[in-house]
């Protein structure tokens, strides 16, 4: 395969994204050419230009001597995918799914100390290596990314240890469960220069692209109220199981720390900073030494208020509400379904068609529109994407880190009798 060029014609490095772009706009003989080895080659339209976008960890420049006008494809170097590691077969599995199924990845190893579960690795992901020693497996040369999946409490620790072994990371809900070593990830990507990203995926459900943009352009008007609630259940074996489940050392709390870190970062993510918060916590249903129940009232930096509700003691589980209330226009999500879409000035079809859209959930959504990804996927490609493109994945340390704060803010409000705390940032 061959294309057609100027003499002297200078090879330069954008993003895959600009890329992808400027092809767009172009005919197709001077448009997006995909060759063996995945190499894209893109025209510009002024036709002196193209571009070689390596997916590998660098991105070269270099000039092509041309024979009339000629460039040939064999003189191009084969990409290499992105080596791609595991450690934590649990919810790591979701990692490996969408690492293993990565059209720019290749899934190289997975790390967990229980023998069956790596034989589970073994038999789902063909060729993969399998690893007891989370150090020996950093050895391997040909891991650019690991995904970091134990328990929540030893998070700083594995991924310092993976970023200072040259090694980009992406880490399991809460980044840490305090802000302190939390920051050790911060400083440790910060000193490496690499790419460190937390999975927040819900921020990626279908409905939420719409109901941020309705928060951020003003659709709803000036915020006034929020109400969060996660009315989960666990049984008293999900704790047993686990071992480290429902402790402060490893878990860093109950059933806020865990299972509705997802929605207090969506909380501060559409109503944004708080400032203070007022809560109360305790054991209602379960022999756990943390909580398996909180409710709190927020305030917000920008004047809005709310509440926030977490347990694991709602049977059989209930929902997961985000509702946002401003001066024009109300909003309520329930997991990833659309509730309610009331906009002043808005009309009846609209709300008709959003509510078709997205209050079935994120299959619905994708049906609609097949080229939407959801749930772990998303943050995995990103994190593929952001070391090919060189660029920092969608939720950072620093993102990550306010939802951590403001958990052990509700925490401390508890301990000290449900006095108000104020978040310092």
């Amino acid at each position: 395969m061959r294309i057609e060029l100027p003499p002297s014609t200078t090879l330069t490095p954008p993003s895959r994204r600009e890329a992808w772009k400027l092809a767009q706009r172009l005919p197709l003989r001077g448009g997006c050419h995909e060759v063996t080895g995945g190499v894209e080659y893109v025209l510009f339209s002024s036709g002196l230009t193209i571009n070689k976008i390596i997916h590998n960890n660098k991105q070269k420049q270099k000039k092509i001597n041309l024979k009339r006008g000629v460039l040939n494809m064999s003189d191009m170097s084969v990409p290499k995918k992105i080596g791609y590691a595991v450690v934590g077969f649990g919810v790591g599995r979701s990692h490996c799914d969408a690492a293993y199924n990565s059209k720019n990845a290749e899934l190289v190893a997975v790390c967990d100390l229980l023998d069956d579960k790596l034989e589970s690795a073994k038999q789902a992901y063909n060729g993969v290596a399998v690893y007891k020693s989370f150090d020996e497996m950093l050895k391997n040369p040909n891991i650019d990314i690991v995904s970091i999946c134990v328990p929540s409490g030893i998070h700083a620790d594995l991924s310092v240890s993976a970023l200072e072994n040259g090694k980009h990371i992406l880490v399991e809900k809460p980044i840490e469960i305090t802000v302190g070593n939390a920051m050790r990830i911060e400083e440790a990507r910060a000193k490496t220069g690499l790419k460190a990203g937390v999975i927040h995926q819900n921020r990626f459900n279908a409905v939420m692209h719409p109901v941020k943009e309705a928060v951020d352009n003003g659709k709803i008007g000036k915020l006034i109220l929020g109400n969060f609630a996660v009315k989960w259940f666990r049984d008293q074996n999900y704790y047993d199981s686990g071992g480290w489940r429902g402790t402060w050392e490893m878990d860093g709390g109950g059933s806020l720390m865990n299972q509705a870190v997802h929605t207090v970062d969506i909380m501060q993510w559409l109503m944004g900073d708080v400032h203070s918060v007022t809560s109360t916590m305790g054991v209602f249903n379960h022999k756990i030494e943390t909580e398996d129940l909180t409710l709190s009232i927020i305030k917000f930096k920008n004047g809005a208020v709310g509440t926030f509700t977490s347990t694991t003691c709602c049977y059989p589980g209930i929902c997961t509400d985000v509702q946002v209330y401003g001066t024009n226009g109300s909003i309520e999500v329930d997991e990833d379904c659309l509730k309610l879409w009331k906009i002043v000035g808005g009309d009846s079809f609209t709300e008709n068609d959003m509510l078709e859209t997205y209050g079935r959930g994120n299959g619905a959504a994708a049906s609609v529109n097949p080229a939407l990804i959801t749930g772990h996927t998303v943050q995995v490609e990103d994190i593929i994407n952001a070391v090919i493109e060189d660029r920092e994945p969608l939720v950072t340390p620093l993102e990550a880190i306010k939802s951590v704060r403001i958990i052990n803010a509700i925490y401390e409000s508890a301990r000290i009798g449900g006095k108000e705390v104020v978040i310092n940032t």
